[in-house]
């Protein structure tokens, strides 16, 4: 799918995210639904193509109508790719053909309403791709993203097309337009040019042809991870699992029986496998094994190994920069954000990054004092931490010192009594309700849940939420959350079809799914993605995508409700007792809350840092393990940690643009996330609506109606204050 897709089709984003997008995951076109953390939008069709292909289809049912997720089939998008854009192309010539003055309301208008059957089917394929997917899936993904990306290209590059966006903007100030509407000619404008719309008809060839082959590039990055991730570590003596959870080992032997062990134990090479292992496991030669085979994804010589992809899509990325006039791939990218420059990026993060070094120091002699007197003890041998230690030795740490065991804590931490809890708070905050539906609508998966969003004081249909948790083979690793279709009022109110993807490791034997504090942080998370989008209230969908370093706050403030009382009274229950959570053990964890914070900000901040000094370079780097490891000496990176994504499996980087000279953002919109959680508890506490009414009314509510900056400024009455986001952390303050 094209990641440089056309305004039109570009309307929103923020995941899945997956991030990410993951997300937002997503802001940066309809094809980011493939990128961790991040959300991309899908619009309905007024009126669809003539073809009885159902991807083409307008969507019908209850709810505005739903995606047919039943008929999913991946021999139909090759020709609905192929009808699809002969559609939006006839859609975009009728602009260019209008003989009537160029204004607003006959160019501006039209072409945010155009492309609704192209977006339907993005929405079906990024699912089939992203939650569904199989070498077939892989093979049209790869033939069909460049075609699409250099057709996109090419439309948005026609001189005559931008020949009319220009004669708006040029009369712009005596055209009698409102806010809203001078803020879309300008940014259309701008864009348009930072795009290539003022190129050479040589140097449009040339950018028509980056495009496409970074296109390509990206597919192929994605399909070698798809196929480490794939791979398992598997387990033939069950005491080499000791540590493990019973629940846990369980899903285990279900995985290894369903790739044909039975009497085995199947650990996948992904984040929700590995992550438990390594936070658990007594056997350091298992963690160790478990820990290299993950680090290791995309780099081990062999087919799928993406260095030399990676290297491609640099030089490529930087050749198309300076096409455009950007000294950088970083500049070009940080354009239309919130930091504007790698200079401001750079500046925050170093602001946080030596306090959570000396932070680290600290975790490790403490884990290194337990290591040393076990050895002692005669229970070890004599060793020093090493990465696949740290997070086991963190427990220890955790335990001795807060008396705290999340061994302790995930009995409590049942996975659908926590989705009741993220919807219950929700409701107390923004008033919206969940009623989950009973098979009236199409599931892509038999374990996915739906529910239909309304308004708890009106009762209005706000949409309906899509809720996808467990891991899977053919689903990709991460978190991220994605619109199949968003809100606008422009050509009539649109209902929201937002949807959540987690890869939890399901309860086996029908026993509950048992999370832990960090998959429950997750599932959080993705929800505030979720909230953003469902309460959006915007007429013009050129007005949706919000600035990168904007995408994860919501998200990011979401988190914080996990931990309240509240929530943790009503919804953390035993899943054998039914007991709630006792207040002796909240009491532990909200003591423990700066617990680790030295590794969590080390291992993201490596890679958002070494992400920004990989892009803001004049010339790209050939040799990517080796920057890799000269970079993080460089900047002074602990030996016993490792970046949370490491380059040869950095899909936020190189499965599209969308994060690349971006992943700084996380921490961006943490800044504005401690900030926010401070108004908060200045106000009184979490649930203060006065506050909450604010934040949606001028943050969440809005899209990008008003420039980010002065929004926030509007909510918080100044700046974001970093001294907030260091005092979260625990850390220096001055």
């Amino acid at each position: 799918m094209p990641r440089n897709a056309p305004s039109f089709v570009r309307r929103q984003s923020v995941r899945p995210l997956a991030m990410l997008l993951a997300s937002t995951a997503m802001l940066m076109g309809i094809s980011q639904m493939t990128v961790a953390a991040e959300t991309t939008a899908a619009q309905p069709a007024a009126t669809a193509p003539a073809s009885d292909n159902p991807m083409l289809a307008e969507w019908t049912g209850p709810y505005e109508g739903v995606p047919p997720w039943d008929k999913l089939d991946p021999e139909l998008f090759p020709d609905a790719f192929q009808k699809a854009m002969d559609e939006v192309k006839a859609e975009v010539q009728a602009v260019i053909d209008d003989p009537a003055e160029p204004s607003f309301e006959n160019t501006h208008v039209p072409m945010q309403l155009a492309g609704d059957t192209i977006q339907r089917l993005y929405a079906l394929w990024g699912v089939q791709t992203s939650n569904r997917s199989n070498d077939r899936v892989e093979a049209i993904d790869a033939e069909w993203s460049p075609k699409l990306t250099q057709f996109f290209t090419e439309l948005y590059l026609d001189p005559r097309l931008f020949a009319r966006y220009k004669a708006v903007y040029d009369k712009r100030h005596e055209s009698g337009l409102d806010a809203q509407q001078l803020r879309i000619v300008e940014r259309s404008h701008d864009e348009m040019v930072r795009d290539g719309a003022n190129l050479s008809p040589a140097d449009k060839t040339k950018l028509v042809e980056i495009n496409a082959k970074l296109e390509g590039l990206f597919s192929s990055f994605s399909s070698k991870l798809l196929g480490d991730e794939r791979l398992h570590i598997f387990v033939t003596d069950k005491a080499e699992l000791d540590g493990l959870e019973p629940s846990f080992i369980a899903s285990l032997a279900a995985a290894a029986e369903a790739q044909g062990k039975p009497g085995q134990w199947a650990i996948k090479n992904t984040r929700s496998s590995a992550q438990p292992v390594l936070q658990n496991a007594t056997n350091r030669k298992l963690r160790e094994k478990v820990w290299r085979a993950f680090v290791g994804r995309g780099d081990n010589g062999d087919a799928n190994d993406t260095n030399a992809t990676i290297a491609e899509i640099l030089t490529l990325r930087q050749q198309r920069a300076e096409l455009l006039g950007f000294p950088t791939h970083a500049h070009y990218r940080m354009a239309d954000t919130m930091a504007k420059t790698p200079e401001n990026a750079n500046a925050l993060m170093m602001k946080v990054w030596p306090a959570a070094v000396a932070r680290v120091k600290e975790e490790v002699a403490d884990m290194q004092a337990i290591a040393d007197r076990e050895a002692r003890a005669g229970k070890t041998k004599t060793f020093k931490i090493e990465p696949w230690d740290y997070r086991f030795y963190a427990e220890k740490v955790r335990k001795e010192k807060y008396d705290l065991d999340e061994s302790e804590v995930k009995p409590y931490f049942q996975l659908d009594k926590l989705v009741d809890g993220m919807f219950w708070a929700a409701g107390q905050l923004y008033d919206l309700g969940f009623r989950e539906n009973t098979g009236d609508i199409p599931v892509f998966d038999p374990h996915v849940r739906t529910f239909e969003v309304y308004n708890l004081k009106t009762d209005a249909n706000v949409g309906v939420f899509y809720l996808d948790n467990f891991a899977r083979d053919g689903k990709r690793s991460g978190a991220w959350m994605t619109t199949y279709r968003s809100q606008q009022k422009l050509g009539g109110d649109r209902n929201v079809l937002a949807s959540n993807n987690n890869n939890f490791t399901q309860g086996a034997g029908g026993e509950p799914t048992l999370i832990s504090i960090d998959d429950a942080s997750t599932l959080f998370h993705e929800f505030g993605h979720g909230i953003h989008f469902l309460l959006y209230d915007i007429n013009y969908p050129a007005l949706a995508g919000v600035p990168r370093d904007f995408v994860e706050f919501p998200s990011q403030v979401n988190e914080n409700w996990l931990m309240t009382p509240e929530v943790l009274s009503k919804y953390a229950t035993h899943y054998q007792t039914g007991e709630p959570i006792p207040q002796a053990l909240v009491d532990k964890i909200l003591a423990s809350d700066k617990f680790n914070q030295g590794f969590s900000t080390v291992e993201y901040l490596a890679s958002a840092i070494v992400d920004m000094k990989l892009h803001d370079r004049k010339a790209p780097v050939t040799d990517i393990d080796a920057f890799e490891r000269e970079t993080l000496a460089e900047i002074g990176m602990p030996k016993e940690i490792v970046m949370r994504h490491r380059l040869p499996q950095f899909g936020h980087l190189f499965s599209s643009d969308s994060y690349s000279a971006g992943y700084y953002s996380y921490l961006w919109s943490e800044t504005m996330d401690a900030d926010t959680w401070a108004a908060f508890t200045e106000a009184g506490g979490p649930w203060d609506r006065s506050v909450a009414d604010r934040f949606r009314t001028l943050l969440l509510m809005t899209g990008n109606e008003t420039d980010r900056a002065e929004a926030y400024r509007a909510f918080r009455g100044r700046d974001p204050d970093v001294r907030a986001l260091l005092a979260k952390r625990g850390f220096p303050t001055e």
